[in-house]
Order: structure tokens, then C-alpha cells, then sequence
């Protein structure tokens, strides 16, 4: 298992860790690579890399759906951080031919942060063919 540290600079954000799995997998590794994020309040998803404004559209569209402040029966300020969650998830899994990520052109992996700023975790599994 491989672990991953990401440090968040803010409450919602979509930091792009493609780099970081990628330097992990050998490059003679074919199998799957398969991410999960042990936290209640973040997530992981696989979208576009190239252009930024989609992930402001994303945390933006996120936002509007489930508001922070609204009235929530969770008493600890960030039930709105854990409906993102749940909505995202916490996993995803990856082809791996010969140590590349078989990602589309513009795809790209990102960690989800909903309740930042904090420091974080994703965990990496391998897993043969």
C-alpha cells in the first residue's frame, strides 16, 4: 500500500494528484490502481485536468447544491462537507499498462478537499492483473 500526503489551503478544493499516484506505480507495473480517501469530509474523482475553470464550475455547482451554514441537524459546522462527500465519493480505480495510467487526454485524478484547510491522506493499493 502506498500512502499519499496532500496539505489543503482552503475549505473547498480540488487539488489534481495525478503526478503524485503516477510517481508511484513502476513502470513495469500493469494491474489496477485503486485510490481511497479515509475522510468524511473529502473525496476523489477523475475529470478534466486541462482546463481550471471546470473545477471551479465543480466546487461552485457543489456549493449551491449543498450549501454551507444551511440548516443541517449535524451540529460541527461542516454537514455541508460531508454531503459532498458522499455525492463525490472515496474511491476510484485506474488502469495501469506498463506503469502508465490509462486516463483519457484531458482526465486527470483529484483529491476533494470539503472541510480544509487540513492536511490529508489517500491510500494507493496495486493490485496486479
Amino acid at each position: 500500500m502506498i500512502e499519499i500526503k496532500v496539505q489543503t489551503s482552503s475549505r473547498n478544493q480540488l487539488i489534481d494528484i495525478t503526478r503524485l499516484i503516477r510517481d508511484k506505480v513502476p513502470s513495469n507495473f500493469s494491474g489496477l490502481a485503486f485510490a481511497y480517501v479515509p475522510h468524511t469530509t473529502a473525496g476523489i474523482t477523475i475529470n478534466e485536468g486541462a482546463d481550471p475553470s471546470v473545477r471551479s464550475d465543480i466546487l461552485d455547482r457543489l456549493s449551491e447544491l449543498v450549501p454551507y451554514g444551511a440548516r443541517y441537524k449535524h451540529t460541527e459546522g461542516n454537514a455541508d462537507s460531508h454531503i459532498k462527500s458522499s455525492l463525490v465519493g472515496s474511491s476510484i480505480g485506474v488502469i495501469v499498462d506498463n506503469g502508465e495510467l490509462m486516463l483519457g487526454t484531458w482526465q486527470a485524478l483529484f483529491f476533494c478537499e470539503f472541510d480544509g484547510p487540513r492536511s490529508r491522506r489517500v491510500f494507493v493499493e496495486l493490485v496486479k492483473r
